[in-house]
């Protein structure tokens, strides 16, 4: 304790719980750059959240979870992507989409605690498959081509989602799919069975091990009762809070990898090592501002969040401000660590250049920059 990443940090519990996921991430980062190089799912990560207790931190009390705020879930999360982004922002899916089905109840109350019973029990996860090639980001209001089509007792499925994280590891998975004979666009809970495969086509420049691969549904049959019609309270999707905490993990590891760096190497032609330069100095004090500014926004909101329950809704631009400001300024956090090292930077010995490849994926998760503009600017016209 007594680190940046530590500074908020609230009582012995959280301390805790930090002290338990301190450990856990310094064996994911031993794992990191090979799943990174060969673009594998770390199993074992999962395996090793799921017996620390980890995926049922937002389960409500009730059915046996931890019932964390968003401000311990955003702690979590940072500390988690300091080890590995990929591995935070697979499970911050899961651990997310959870506190938002409990904080808005949309779920059938029978179906939400059955979801939590197998998460607790068994280690369960979930997502929501929504993305598509033809439509793009769901967020932007695509139309989805997954058709979902009624018959006796159900619905049959077919489609093709992208962008599924977690696909190696799901059981079960929420799918959008558009129903033709309403002319709506529906959420549906479906198992994985024979009709449901994954074609591996997840190989990108950064988060390589989400395992984010295509999902194809072909006729797979789900029951009526499977249908998730609710809207539940509207939350203000304070639960995408934990995308910039994951990146804002990775910037702090570069942060600590160049702090140590420049405090142990030295040049022969320099007398000590590159930390008494003042120009090292300046580029660390400018990764410190960009850091602290980014975090203090975070934690803001998370808090705020928490606190407001009645105004979550009216939150959604401080929401999306803090996803913009963190992202941003994690890339340019990291673009410094690379700098101050210099072309050793790019090696694939050093974190760096995953850490670097890895903070940009930020960029495409939302809210979208553009996005989250736009409704800042649309918040300052409407002012009298």
């Amino acid at each position: 304790m007594g680190r940046l990443i530590d500074q908020y940090i609230r009582n012995a519990e959280e301390r805790e719980w930090a002290y338990k996921i301190d450990a856990l991430a310094a064996g994911f980062a031993e794992r990191a750059a090979a799943h990174d190089l060969q673009g594998s799912f770390p199993h074992e990560n999962f395996a090793e959240l799921q017996a620390a207790g980890y995926l049922k931190l937002t389960v409500p009390k009730e059915f046996g979870g931890d019932e964390a705020s968003l401000h311990e879930l955003v702690g979590l999360q940072e500390r988690l992507a300091y080890g590995d982004g990929s591995t935070a922002l697979a499970v911050g899916w899961h651990i997310g989409q959870v506190l938002h089905l409990r904080t808005t109840r949309k779920w059938p109350e029978q179906q939400f605690e059955k979801l939590c019973q197998a998460i607790v029990q068994e280690g369960a996860m979930i997502n929501t498959l929504a993305s598509e090639a033809g439509s793009g980001s769901p967020s932007r209001g695509g139309k989805p081509e997954t058709a979902a089509i009624r018959e006796d007792g159900g619905y049959r499925i077919t489609g093709r989602k992208t962008f599924s994280t977690l696909s190696p590891i799901l059981d079960r998975f929420v799918v959008t799919a558009y129903i033709p004979e309403e002319e709506t666009v529906a959420d549906f809970l479906v198992y994985k069975n024979e009709q449901v495969s994954i074609a591996e086509t997840w190989d990108t420049l950064g988060m390589r091990g989400t395992g984010s691969h295509d999902v194809i549904l072909d006729n797979v049959f789900t029951a009526e009762e499977n249908r998730l019609t609710g809207k539940g309270t509207d939350d203000g999707g304070g639960w995408l809070l934990h995308i910039p905490a994951c990146y804002l993990g990775i910037a702090l590891a570069a942060r600590d990898f160049v702090i140590h760096y420049a405090k142990t190497y030295r040049p022969n032609h320099l007398q000590g090592p590159l930390a008494e330069l003042p120009a090292i100095q300046q580029s660390i004090g400018q990764m410190e501002a960009e850091l602290r500014v980014a975090r203090s926004l975070l934690y803001e909101a998370a808090d705020r969040w928490d606190a407001e329950a009645d105004n979550r809704p009216n939150l959604r631009p401080e929401l999306g401000l803090a996803k913009y400001i963190a992202t941003n300024h994690a890339i340019k956090v990291v673009d410094i660590a690379m700098r101050i090292v210099g072309g050793a930077s790019l090696s694939r010995k050093l974190p760096l250049e995953r850490y670097y490849r890895d903070v940009r994926a930020g960029l495409h998760n939302p809210p979208m920059d553009n996005m989250v503009l736009q409704t800042l600017a649309s918040e300052a016209l409407k002012e009298q």
